[in-house]
């Protein structure tokens, strides 16, 4: 199995972890996501993991329409969250699934290039959700330190490749944590 595999399987769990700690009256809370509440940052999860089958089999954007759109999180959020990461989880591990070309937004590209941006935006807003819930911040070293050295790969920080998706980069000191280097990579204040 592939170290990505690994990876997302790690982010995955990050995430879990904290969706599995949102108490009944955390849903309102505010987010380091600008305009998202608790709420709108594990429905965009959710969405993306809804997503994964379809595309990893090879099916197009324009036919899967509005079917995501919205709020998909229902009256049990957890459940439905656990549901859905599950069943994209599922399809990454298939045999074939990084061999696929995923079609999305911006075009046609190979699917690992699609797991490691569902990794990295599982790992980021794993830390926004423990941010949001005032718990453990902490991620996976060797998670962050891969995302991290993928992102600085992708142009992060220094071109406008990502731009409209993520803030301005935050300035920290050179010697900062790599989390804290990752996180300020996104417009997100350590």
């Amino acid at each position: 199995m592939s170290a990505l595999i690994d990876l997302h399987g790690t982010a995955m769990a990050e995430f879990d972890r904290r969706v599995k700690s949102v108490s009944l009256t955390d849903w309102a809370l505010e987010t380091p996501c600008a305009d998202w509440d608790v709420h709108d940052l594990v429905n965009h999860l959710t969405t993306e993991q809804l997503w994964v089958p379809h595309l990893v089999t090879g099916v197009r954007i324009e036919e899967i329409g509005d079917r995501f759109d919205g709020d998909n999180l229902g009256e049990e959020p957890v459940a439905t969250w656990e549901l859905a990461a599950r069943e994209a989880r599922t399809a990454w591990l298939a045999p074939s699934s990084l061999e696929a070309t995923v079609h999305l937004s911006f075009g046609d590209a190979p699917a690992e290039l699609y797991l490691w941006q569902m990794t990295f935006d599982l790992t980021v807003h794993a830390w926004d959700l423990a941010r949001a819930l005032g718990s453990d911040e902490r991620l996976d070293a060797d998670l962050v330190e891969n995302v991290y050295a993928w992102a600085q790969g992708q142009g992060f920080g220094e071109s406008n490749a990502y731009a409209g998706i993520f803030d301005e980069p935050v300035a920290v000191a050179e010697d900062a944590p790599v989390q804290d280097r990752l996180v300020a990579l996104t417009g997100r204040r350590p």
